[in-house]
């Protein structure tokens, strides 16, 4: 009988230590803290329910084979607020689309912990502040869009360093200093920083401070 009950007991070790562990709570956390800090009168987000185990299920999210979050699409969503630092938590997380809303406040430079982060995009908002140095850390980025916001500041250098870049965007901002020239910058077209009254033309090297006219 002791025998049985210790080979049960085994079993069901076993067994526990085989379901795989569920890493969205945290996620959800993170996604539900982004709900309470926007305003969604179109009920947009009104499947985000933080009492399930992982916000897989709920609408305009998307998640990997294993229960991490991918995608946020919550572009055109008539959505106004501000983003929140608990998104750098989506470490998994390759898209970030919340273009088109009336979103406010500033960008945080936690996202800049998103290492899998392949699109940004913010364009279409009220965004201001500065272009966060830390997005500089985002070596996988292949889209930033973040035109058609309220931002101010200069590009910062640290995007140089992001070899995928291929589409960058900052136009109709306010924006100063000068316009990068090597690395990615050198392949996007000179209309994508136009309407930043205070941003010069290309950068001579050596000739002219980064951050001219951000004084």
């Amino acid at each position: 009988m002791a025998m049985a009950a210790a080979c049960c007991l085994l079993t069901l070790t076993l067994t526990v230590s085989l379901v795989p562990l569920v890493f969205g709570n945290s996620e959800g956390d993170a996604l539900y803290t982004l709900r309470r800090s926007l305003s969604d009168p179109d009920n947009v987000l009104q499947s985000w329910d933080p009492t399930l185990v992982n916000p897989c299920t709920w609408f305009h999210i998307t998640c990997n084979q294993d229960n991490r979050v991918t995608r946020v699409d919550l572009g055109n969503s008539n959505l106004s607020g501000h983003l929140v630092p608990e998104l750098g938590k989506l470490e998994h997380l390759q898209y970030l689309e919340l273009y088109k809303n009336n979103i406010q406040g500033t960008i945080p430079a936690e996202l800049g912990n998103l290492k899998s982060l392949i699109s940004l995009d913010l364009y279409n908002n009220n965004i201001s502040g500065t272009i966060p140095s830390s997005l500089g850390k985002l070596k996988s980025l292949v889209f930033l869009r973040l035109n058609d916001n309220k931002l101010t500041g200069p590009i910062p250098r640290d995007l140089v360093g992001i070899s995928s870049l291929k589409v960058v965007d900052v136009s109709n901002n306010d924006l100063c200093g000068t316009i990068p020239t090597s690395g990615p910058f050198e392949h996007i077209p000179l209309n994508n920083f136009e309407n930043n009254h205070r941003l010069e033309g290309p950068e001579l090297l050596g000739l002219a401070s980064y951050d001219t006219n951000c004084s």
